[in-house]
C-alpha cells in the first residue's frame, strides 16, 4: 500500500507540475475540468444520489461551456462570495447541527448547495492560475502545510478530540501545530522574498504586502480553519455514506475530493483576498 501511494503521489506531481508549468492554457483548462468531474461525481456519491455519474457530467459539462467558452471567470468574484456564505452559514454549523437524512429533498439540495461550492474552488483555480502557477501552488500549500503540521502535531501531543463524532483522529492540538505551521512557513517566505526572486510570486508575499503583518497573519489564520472545517465536512459526508474514501480513483489515496477537500473552501477565499478584479 505504501508503494502504491508512494507511486501514486509521483505521477499526480509529475502531472500537474508539467501541466501548470507547460505554458498552455487549454492543458491547465482540461485538467482543471477532468478533476471537477471527478470531484462532482465522487460528491453525489457521497450524497447516495442515483445516476450520479450522469448528474456529475451535467454540472461538468456546463461548468466547461460557461468557464472555458463564455469568460464565465468575469463572474468569478459571484462565486466565491455565494461559497464562502455557504460555508459559513450552511456547511460549518453542520459540523454540529449534522447533516439530513440520506433520503428526501433536503439532502438533495445540500448536495446542489455542495456542487456550488466545488464550482468556486474550480474557478478559483483557473483565477489565481492566471496571476501564475506558483501563486497557485503556494496559495494551495496553505492546506498542504497545516495537514503536514496537524499530522505531527497530532502525533506528538494530539490528546483533546477535535470533532470526534466526525474524525476520531483529529485533535486541537493537531489543528493548532498545523495553523503554527503555516504562520511560521508563511513568515519565513515573507522574510525571505526580497532575496529568493521565485517567493516573490506568492500568495503570502502579495498578502503581506497588501494587507501588512497583523491583517496577513489573521488572514491566514482564516485560511487554515476554513481548510479545516473543509476536510471535516467530507469526513462527515463520507461517515453517513459508509464509505472510507470518496472513490478509489487514486490508488493509495482515495479520490480526489479526498485529496481536495480542504481546498473547497480556502480557495474562494485565497481568491477574495488576494484582491482579484
Amino acid at each position: 500500500m505504501l508503494k502504491t501511494r508512494i507511486i501514486t503521489a509521483v505521477v499526480l506531481l509529475v502531472v500537474v507540475l508539467a501541466v501548470l508549468f507547460s505554458g498552455s492554457l487549454p492543458a491547465v483548462q482540461a485538467l482543471v475540468a477532468l478533476a471537477f468531474g471527478a470531484a462532482v461525481w465522487e460528491a453525489f456519491r457521497l450524497f447516495t444520489l442515483r445516476a450520479a455519474a450522469v448528474v456529475a457530467v451535467c454540472w461538468t459539462a456546463a461548468f466547461a461551456y460557461t468557464f472555458f467558452f463564455h469568460d464565465g471567470l468575469a463572474q468569478a468574484r459571484f462565486w466565491f462570495l455565494l461559497a464562502s456564505a455557504i460555508w459559513l452559514v450552511r456547511f460549518f454549523p453542520s459540523l454540529k447541527l449534522g447533516l439530513p437524512a440520506p433520503q428526501g429533498f433536503g439532502n438533495t439540495l445540500l448536495s446542489m448547495v455542495y456542487a456550488v461550492t466545488l464550482v468556486a474552488c474550480f474557478v478559483a483555480m483557473l483565477v489565481l492560475f492566471g496571476r501564475s502557477p506558483v501563486y497557485l501552488l503556494s496559495a494551495m500549500a496553505i492546506v498542504w502545510v497545516a495537514d503536514i503540521g496537524a499530522y505531527f502535531a497530532g502525533k506528538a501531543f494530539g490528546k483533546r478530540k477535535l470533532a470526534p463524532s466526525i474524525s476520531p483522529g483529529k485533535s486541537w492540538e493537531g489543528a493548532i501545530g498545523g495553523w503554527i505551521a503555516v504562520l511560521v512557513l508563511a513568515s519565513a517566505t515573507i522574510l525571505a522574498a526580497p532575496a529568493v526572486p521565485l517567493l516573490q510570486d506568492t500568495f503570502a508575499v502579495h498578502l503581506q504586502a497588501r494587507l501588512g503583518w497583523a491583517l496577513a497573519l489573521l488572514a491566514l489564520t482564516v485560511l487554515v480553519i476554513a481548510s479545516v472545517v473543509g476536510d471535516l465536512y467530507e469526513s462527515q459526508l463520507k461517515r453517513r455514506a459508509g464509505f472510507k474514501d470518496s472513490s478509489n480513483l487514486l490508488p493509495g489515496h482515495g479520490g480526489v475530493l479526498d485529496r481536495i477537500d480542504a481546498l473547497v473552501p480556502v480557495l474562494p477565499l485565497v481568491a477574495l483576498m488576494g484582491g482579484w478584479q
